[in-house]
């Protein structure tokens, strides 16, 4: 996934078709966090993905939290940080803290 990809035109072509969708947007970061606030990944029913908001496991926490949205879970805000020893280990290898906002598109 490019950092120009196009992640709401993505959302709105899945849409456009019948699929249902999430959208995860940064909305906060701290330090040197692998992705910017407003950085986005959108996840349909069908199982394809555009964007990312942190290139690494993040994404998979992410990704089943925008399952449960689709399965119609409620929106949640998800905040995932790492002392810089660690940040390896859990797929943030620049350190920082991230917090992702994930919801359904109604």
């Amino acid at each position: 996934m490019s950092d120009g990809e196009d992640v709401l035109g993505a959302a709105a072509s899945w849409l456009a078709v019948g699929e249902r969708v999430a959208l995860a947007t940064v909305v906060e970061s701290w330090g040197s966090s692998p992705r910017p606030a407003g950085s986005r990944m959108a996840v349909s029913d069908r199982g394809r993905i555009a964007g990312s908001v942190s290139g690494g496991c993040v994404e998979g926490a992410v990704i089943e939290a925008a399952r449960d949205c689709l399965a119609g879970g409620a929106a949640r805000e998800m905040t995932f940080g790492v002392s810089d020893e660690r940040a390896w280990a859990v797929g943030l290898p620049c350190g920082g803290r991230i917090t992702v906002w994930v919801e359904a598109v109604v």
